[in-house]
């Protein structure tokens, strides 16, 4: 298939609300890789369909899936417990950036385009994965699962993230590598792209006709062509 990036133009926008995890930083696969050690460790065999329907959810979204998927004694809090110890462990010096988000983060604020975050991580997470990576001060706000009611797929978040920056939301173009973040995003009444990471689109995303591209390069290419 041909990709969209030879053919899609973006409208205008004023703002950029970036997901997190598997968007701007490779979390999203150090995370994966975790997430099947914990489980095997708990006696539970994790499987790709599984991990995939978690990729981009809450803590609450995660508990109800492993519970579907194991039965009511999953232990979540044990299990969200030694994820989180493994991963502060394995991420001490920081994590990978996504290809292409350094150079596209630096031309919007050389254009003084605002910047925010929304992800479904919490505030402790969120704040030390992008101070780590060097981002945080990139962003003029970080909208985190402590900041909200309710988590995405609900669009509470990206619209946070707006209320915030002081724009409209129509106005804004939002990045996201979930089905689930996606669907945020696009509720939210913007301009909605998904980069791919471990998840691929559903029926369903592409029913929204949202855009898919390769990568944070293709994304700054269309958003400022160049000649």
């Amino acid at each position: 298939m041909k990709p969209q990036s030879d053919i899609l133009r973006l409208a205008p926008f004023q703002a950029v609300i970036f997901d997190m995890d598997g968007t701007i930083l490779d979390t999203e696969s150090v995370f994966r890789t975790i997430v099947f050690e914990v489980c095997a460790e708990l006696g539970f065999e994790m499987t790709d369909a599984v991990h995939r329907s978690m990729v981009g959810g809450s803590h609450e979204r995660t508990n109800q899936l492993l519970v579907e998927a194991y039965g009511v004694t999953f232990p979540y809090s044990l299990f969200d417990e030694r994820c989180r110890f493994v991963m502060g462990e394995r991420s001490m010096d920081g994590v990978p950036v996504k290809a292409g988000a350094h150079e596209f983060l630096n031309e919007l604020r050389e254009r003084d385009i605002p910047m925010a975050v929304a992800t479904s991580s919490r505030h402790e997470h969120a704040h030390h994965h992008l101070g780590k990576a060097g981002l945080l001060d990139m962003f003029r706000t970080v909208v985190t699962r402590d900041d909200v009611v309710n988590p995405k797929p609900h669009p509470e978040p990206y619209l946070t993230a707006a209320r915030r920056l002081g724009v409209d939301p129509l106005t804004c173009l939002a990045l996201e590598d979930s089905n689930t973040g996606v669907r945020a995003a696009h509720a939210a009444g913007m301009q909605t792209i998904m980069v791919p990471d471990l998840v691929h689109p559903s029926d369903e995303i592409h029913g929204l006709g949202v855009s898919v591209i390769e990568s944070l390069n293709h994304v700054r290419l269309l958003a400022f062509p160049k000649g």
